[in-house]
């Protein structure tokens, strides 16, 4: 690879071991992806909660920190995906014993490295939108896709340490999806069903993700008939990376970089495969529960907007849920602020649930929160929830935030 100056004094250690320890292992990742140099990036967004660095991934930082503020700030405005634990109401979840002091030193060590405690996967939505062109290091695959496909920004997955490395160094590798050939459409698929509930989206955005096989595949959507809002593009993107593992869509007419199926592909359109409703169907069925009786409904991943938990309000208005059914709607720190301040949280707690800021439920240890509340059964309106949630001991199913609400209310889902 190419290395500037600057980057040759990193390498040198002339700016600390922290930046020479980031861009070595930025260097071995570019090598390997035959990258020809790095380019520069405005902003990070790093995932550090407990679960992903565990007792070594936080022991290395607080290394890092012991070196001084010369040698560990970062170098551009740098972010945090959701935390492990929510301290305002981490009583009674169940969570294992320690978490909450592993997290306070996560803090600790990212707020020394000047790192902002956002604790959100949807930073687009709430703190700092990308704009067309910019390079980024984004962490959370949802954050990714939406940044790439509907802002029109890039980055790949800079999954685990990688965006850490990135606010070290200020810097990627160029590969990927910096490249601009390497965000051309690759596969086409003409959808026959219009989405209309969040999960809707969602669905579709998992059907297509099943059907995917690389990394560097690029779905493009035909015959989507009206432009959806943020909410719906955040459903269909989270979900799609996570059954796809792609970090970018196009739907022709709508997302930025497919003005028309042409551009899109950047030359000829593929034969499209269709979507039919009989997929969408057949996604919702493999989520079915066998018994009927639900433990609990988790609104999260992604976390909320304010104006889905003005929907999950409305819903929950004069109603009371059910005593063996618990109700959880992850958001972000700012989201909540404004939820509390418009009274919206009042009216979801008169109904029994519970807003969880700054987390995400699949990363708050939620295995042990399951065995600890005895929770298996588990109803969500998030299609990446769903795929994930299963590896943690629950049985997911999917349906509309109003059918959720009525399973959280009924103690069963209809």
């Amino acid at each position: 690879m190419r290395l500037s100056e600057r980057e040759e004094a990193i390498l040198a250690g002339e700016e600390g071991r922290p930046r020479r320890f980031a861009l070595e292992q930025q260097l071995a990742v570019g090598r390997f992806y035959d990258a020809g140099d790095f380019v520069e990036i405005t902003q990070a967004h790093v995932m550090g909660d407990g679960e992903a660095l565990g007792e070594a991934g936080v022991e290395l930082i607080e290394g890092f920190v012991a070196d001084g503020p010369a040698a560990c700030r970062c170098l551009v405005p740098t972010v945090t995906d959701p935390r492990g634990v929510d301290a305002k109401s981490c009583r009674g979840l169940g969570q294992p014993p320690g978490a909450l002091e592993r997290e306070r030193r996560i803090v600790a060590a990212f707020e020394a490295m000047g790192i902002m405690m956002t604790d959100t996967c949807i930073n687009y939505q709430t703190i700092m939108p990308p704009l067309p062109g910019e390079h980024l290091a984004f962490g959370d695959t949802g954050s990714v896709i939406y940044a790439n496909s509907v802002a029109g920004a890039r980055s790949n997955f800079e999954g685990g340490a990688a965006a850490l490395w990135a606010a070290l160094t200020g810097r990627v590798p160029r590969y990927g999806y910096h490249l601009p050939d390497q965000r051309r459409g690759t596969r086409a698929f003409r959808v026959k069903v219009q989405p209309k509930a969040l999960v809707d989206w969602g669905v579709l955005g998992g059907v297509i993700g099943r059907r995917l096989k690389s990394y560097w595949e690029v779905p493009v959507l035909l015959g989507i008939e009206s432009s959806p809002g943020s909410d719906a593009l955040k459903h269909f993107g989270a979900a799609l990376a996570s059954y796809g593992s792609t970090p970018l869509f196009h739907i022709a007419g709508i997302t930025p970089e497919a003005p028309d199926e042409a551009a899109a592909f950047q030359g000829p359109v593929p034969v499209a495969e269709e979507v039919t409703p009989s997929d969408v169907e057949a996604f919702f069925d493999s989520f079915a529960l066998e018994d009927p009786a639900v433990d609990l409904v988790v609104f999260a991943a992604p976390q909320l907007s304010l104006f889905e938990l003005r929907s999950l309000a409305a819903l929950l208005d004069g109603k009371r849920l059910h005593e063996k059914t618990a109700l959880l709607a992850a958001t972000s720190p700012e989201i909540a602020r404004a939820a509390e301040r418009m009274g919206l949280t009042a009216r979801i707690e008169a109904a029994g649930g519970r807003i969880l800021e700054g987390v995400c439920f699949y990363q708050s240890y939620a295995r042990e929160m399951g065995e600890a509340n005895n929770w298996r059964r588990l109803v969500t309106n998030s299609a990446k929830l769903a795929n994930i949630i299963g590896g943690y001991g629950y049985q997911p199913a999917l349906a509309s935030m109003e059918r959720c609400v009525a399973a959280a209310v009924e103690g069963r889902l209809r």
